[in-house]
């Protein structure tokens, strides 16, 4: 509706058409869904266009996200593996001092 295509809503809504099987949509079936202007056609693959590439750099700065994240997580876990060991050692040498004591 917001691209002036109210026409096709209802043929749309009769075949189920949702987000993500907009998506799969070409040209073809697009005639098939009964949009047979050319022009039309044009406007919506390239609408879907635009959106498959602002899908795309979204998922990648998801995975890019997740990664930090991974990535911080990784290195606390290591900074706390690290002063886990520190603790040990300094219990050790102090049990081993108190014993030779």
């Amino acid at each position: 509706m917001s691209l002036n295509l109210q026409q096709y809503v209802s043929e749309f809504n009769a075949q189920n058409i949702n987000g993500e099987h907009l998506l799969q949509l070409d040209g073809s079936k697009l005639k098939a869904l009964g949009m047979t202007s050319s022009q039309d056609r044009a406007i919506i693959k390239k609408k879907l266009k635009e959106m498959k590439t602002s899908l795309e750099k979204a998922r990648k700065a998801q995975e890019k996200m997740e990664k930090q994240r991974e990535k911080l997580r990784k290195k606390e876990q290591e900074q706390l593996q690290r002063k886990s060991k520190k603790t040990d050692k300094c219990s050790s040498n102090a049990t081993e001092g108190t014993n030779e004591q």
